[in-house]
């Protein structure tokens, strides 16, 4: 049998605890929290689901590849944000998709894109649905003829592998583990690991410039893309195959981060590596984050280029059991196919111990490295859980230069500290270094508090415009690696520069005439 996807949450139906799992959770966060219901909530099935009847009639040549059944459409309603997993939970999908559409190949996305927008739909494409911000929502308004979402997950293939230049061609819908699993056969690896990587595609990646593996150096899928192919309403989107290139302004750069808004993008050729054989890690505990980052900050600019350097404060460290509540946490690692790890890394601690940093043995079961890793991946699932229970589970990042860190750093916890407290009454807000670099950190922040069942969007908005808010103004972006989508678009434009806005809004017009590609996100049709 099949797994399916939950049609609300994170992974499979049959990842879903059971009742005595639950119960059990619930009391573990009051014993570790100091809150949470003591009686867990089930989420509401789908059987128990209204959707209004699709307002788009699908011609006869497409009907094998598009849906309009309730599974379908309540599963591409939503991404996976906080907001998005608590009103699928509850069974309110107040916009859904009027049809999924599912190809096989180049030609049948054209068909479907060619179709929606004669038909006067909006088309939103799709790829694993993990967008935490609102990038995959159908909420279009009221002047299109219907929605239509294209699940592009049906192109999983690693098309070509070029040995010599060390590149692979593949295909956009393509996981990180069906696209590692194929690299793997030819001994190379991509090494993009987003936290969502068990079900995020290649192409998702590339149209919201995720953060992957590096934490220093590639940090980003924009240092990993060669070239870039796209379908648009006004025909294909595709770049030359370059190692480099000065000639204008980038088409690839203009697609990495698009979020679906100029084109549909199909396939790409990304720069790839042998698979590392050798790798060491160790935690390094600081007396204080700011110390901490002191050390972070010199490696960053030494050269090293360590793969893992994540920065963890104290309370977060606790949360996720890598540490015990009283030192900031260093998770520090290095990677190579074929050169020796030991050196940079005895190199790496002599500036960690210049620093006030202190370790001890490294590896073995039960480690903080561990720990923390454990952690991370479980983190998306361990949120529908929470959900269930009856806490706030949120995070936002950001990126800011060292100069500015320290202040910024203090400002942004004290109000998102303060909206946590009047929202919610009580919780807590930590933060790590996901990616640095010899010009600043990326500071991820996360949330946990008390929920009121009912009122969990209400005090989500209330907590993400006070942190929101507090990151411009003190000069971080609003985003790092998560993309803008529909929820930070209020603070997106504010942003940008005005003469940029209007020239996405003059290459918007002149690809997609009708707006009909994801309209909400980045910029209004």
């Amino acid at each position: 049998m099949t797994r399916r996807l939950k049609h609300w949450g994170w992974g499979y139906e049959d990842q879903w605890p059971g009742p005595d799992q639950l119960r059990d959770a619930a009391a573990l966060a009051k014993a570790r929290l100091g809150y949470g219901a003591d009686e867990p909530e089930q989420p509401v099935p789908l059987s128990e689901v209204y959707l209004p009847e699709p307002r788009l009639h699908v011609p006869g040549a497409l009907a094998g590849i598009c849906h309009t059944d309730t599974y379908e459409r309540a599963l591409h309603t939503y991404g996976r944000s906080y907001t998005d997993i608590v009103r699928a939970f509850r069974g309110h999908f107040d916009h859904p998709p009027d049809v999924v559409a599912r190809p096989r190949n180049e030609e049948e996305i054209a068909a479907v894109l060619s179709w929606a927008i004669d038909s006067g739909a909006a088309v939103i494409p799709f790829g694993g649905g993990t967008s935490v911000v609102g990038g995959v929502e159908a909420r279009v308004g009221d002047e299109y003829e219907g929605v239509v979402t294209i699940d592009l997950k049906a192109l999983d293939r690693v098309l070509g592998v070029d040995d010599e230049s060390l590149a692979a061609r593949i295909q956009a819908g393509a996981t990180g583990p069906g696209l590692e699993k194929q690299l793997s056969e030819h001994r190379l690896t991509l090494r993009h690991f987003p936290q969502s990587f068990e079900f995020s595609t290649l192409g998702g990646w590339i149209a919201t410039r995720a953060g992957g593996h590096f934490a220093t150096l590639y940090t980003h899928i924009d240092d990993l893309v060669e070239s870039v192919r796209a379908l648009t309403p006004d025909g294909a989107w595709e770049s030359r195959r370059l190692p480099g290139s000065g000639a204008g302004i980038s088409p690839d750069r203009m697609l990495i981060g698009s979020e679906g808004t100029l084109g549909i993008i199909t396939e790409a050729w990304v720069r790839v590596r042998p698979r590392p054989e050798h790798r060491t890690s160790t935690a390094v505990r600081f007396e204080t984050f700011a110390a901490g980052a002191r050390a972070v900050r010199a490696l960053s600019q030494s050269g090293l280029y360590p793969t893992n350097c994540r920065l963890i404060d104290a309370a977060e460290a606790r949360t996720t059991g890598a540490g015990e509540g009283e030192s900031a946490l260093l998770v520090l690692g290095f990677e190579s196919a074929s050169q020796d790890v030991e050196r940079p890394m005895a190199a790496a601690l002599d500036i960690c111990s210049d620093h006030g940093g202190h370790w001890e043995r490294r590896g073995g079961p039960g480690d903080a490295v561990g720990s923390w890793r454990e952690a991370f991946l479980g983190a998306p699932y361990l949120r529908d859980t929470l959900i269930a229970i009856g806490v706030l589970s949120d995070t936002f990042e950001t990126a800011i230069t060292w100069e500015r860190f320290e202040s910024f750093h203090e400002a942004v916890l004290q109000r998102a500290r303060a909206a946590v407290l009047e929202a919610c009454g009580a919780g807590t807000v930590t933060c790590r270094f996901t990616h640095v670099y010899p010009d600043g950190p990326a500071p991820y922040y996360t949330v946990l508090a008390p929920a009121r069942r009912g009122d969990e969007i209400e005090q989500w908005a209330m907590i993400k415009r006070a942190a929101s808010e507090a990151v411009l103004e003190h000069g971080g972006t609003i985003t790092h690696h998560h993309a803008v989508g529909r929820d930070h678009r209020p603070w997106y434009d504010h942003q940008r520069p005005e003469p940029f806005a209007a020239a996405l809004r003059g290459a918007k017009a002149a690809i997609d005439p009708r707006g009909a590609l994801n309209p909400g996100v980045l910029i209004d049709p």
